[in-house]
């Protein structure tokens, strides 16, 4: 089959790898429909995480179980899933309490060893702690098939970052970081009832979608201008609850500036660079609260589905490009040069 690999920074291919097979009796193998190109992909690609040469990549897809192994009981061959981003089993104690990125046997597509998500089939261990059946009508529903993509990955990430910040009914919350995830935070947010969302953004298509997701306002400015702007905005008291979804050291200080005390702050940007920007002492002063990390999006899979399918929240606008595998390393250059918000790979 074909398969995206990474073999050095800005060298991504489309090449010819082995078909995935099942190889425990828990596995399933999945005929890939849908994946795309996540942002936290792109630290691989530009060399500021490190890859094995030939290592697969991708993690966010979703497809038909072609053929199931023995130990497997919720699925069967013809079934149409969704994977989140990392496999879990399903029954250890991590997994129990919904923490299914600690899962002691579970791992992340494209490691070393096992099939990325960029691929025309993926071999999934563990499927019935980690899949999650769809309607088998969608399939035929371009559209729907889209929106269900999001909950791989970026849906769920910033449904973790708006649990974690705590929003609530009334709150106002301010989203730091204008990528898919941070978009999603702000359907997030909409979706767990906060009256006012206050999305920090530079770009206009971006910030197009923020509004169309249920931003009430949009600060198009960075570092202080944008701490000034947003506590203009709230009278200078900050947010109650803030979203960050970059990871760098200037969104984490600018997560704390804008957080009102006794606020909290949800994180879900994969950290990268020097430092966190984190002043302790600041935030012990200020009672600031500090949630988050690796979403385990399988546990929020369940309820998000049934909002999207029926019709309550709608994240396909984060997927603004289309491209065939072939032309996998074209969406990696759209994405790193910043022509491309998330490119949907059919």
């Amino acid at each position: 089959m074909r398969a995206t690999v990474i073999h050095a920074p800005h060298d991504i291919r489309v090449e010819e790898v082995p078909d995935p097979a099942v190889q425990q009796p828990t596995d399933v193998v999945v005929r890939v429909l849908r994946a795309c190109i996540c942002g936290s992909d792109l630290w691989a690609y530009r060399g500021v995480a490190a890859r094995v040469p030939g290592q697969r990549i991708g993690h966010e897809f979703l497809g038909i179980v072609e053929e199931a192994g023995s130990g497997v009981r919720g699925f069967a061959a013809g079934d149409l899933v969704v994977a989140p981003f990392v496999w879990s089993d399903g029954t250890c104690g991590q997994c129990s309490e919904g923490l299914t990125t600690s899962c002691p046997q579970g791992g992340f597509w494209g490691s070393v060893g096992s099939d990325g998500g960029q691929g025309e089939a993926v071999r999934v261990p563990f499927a019935d702690g980690t899949l999650v059946r769809l309607p088998a009508d969608a399939a035929s529903d371009d559209h729907l098939l889209t929106a269900l993509l999001a909950l791989s990955d970026v849906m769920g990430t910033g449904h973790h970052a708006a649990i974690g910040a705590g929003v609530r009914p009334g709150s106002t919350v301010a989203v730091v970081g204008d990528g898919a995830v941070g978009l999603c935070g702000v359907l997030a947010a909409r979706r767990l009832g906060a009256e006012r969302i206050i999305a920090l953004g530079r770009h206009q298509a971006r910030t197009d979608i923020a509004r169309t997701f249920g931003a009430t306002d949009i600060v198009a400015v960075r570092g202080d201008e944008a701490v000034a702007a947003v506590r203009e905005l709230t009278g200078g008291q900050g947010a109650h609850a803030v979203i960050e979804a970059v990871g760098t050291e200037q969104s984490m200080a600018t997560a704390v500036a804008v957080t009102r005390d006794g606020g909290a702050i949800g994180y879900v940007g994969v950290p990268h660079g020097s430092g966190t920007g984190l002043d302790l002492s600041d935030m012990f002063n200020r009672n600031i609260t500090l949630r988050g990390g690796v979403a385990p999006v399988r546990t929020y899979i369940p309820e998000l589905l049934a909002d999207v399918l029926d019709g309550t929240i709608d994240p396909s606008p984060v997927f603004d490009r289309t491209v065939a595998l072939d032309e996998v390393p074209d969406g990696y250059r759209a994405m790193d040069e910043r022509t491309a918000l998330k490119v949907l790979v059919k």
